[in-house]
């Protein structure tokens, strides 16, 4: 079977729409990290957290290694920042607006 780029794109935004998975991804930016230290770091709980890792994983976002009892969890393609960096700048200038709209308004 053929990979549709436009399947694997809508398939891709669906997985980043949540924020908890945006905040796991943003978390292994300082590199690999195990369940625990990303759960302590966002203050979720750690099933919370496994869960939404084995959906990144699904999708190829994220790999995975066992070490004794722990599994550390790195990002597979670093372009992955790219894409959220460039969401953040479209809301940054999104706030920009607002903010100039609201200075107009006054």
């Amino acid at each position: 079977m053929l990979l549709e780029p436009s399947y694997f794109k809508a398939d891709f935004f669906k997985i980043l729409s949540n924020p908890v998975r945006i905040q796991i991804l943003d978390t292994l930016r300082q590199g690999e990290q195990n369940v625990n230290y990303i759960a302590q770091w966002l203050e979720i709980d750690a099933s919370s957290i496994s869960q939404q890792l084995g959906v990144l994983r699904r999708l190829n976002l994220v790999t995975s290694r066992k070490q004794g009892n722990y599994v550390f969890y790195s990002i597979r393609d670093p372009a992955i920042f790219r894409v959220l960096d460039a969401a953040l700048e479209v809301f940054n200038n999104h706030l920009v607006e607002v903010r100039e709209a609201l200075e107009k308004m006054k």
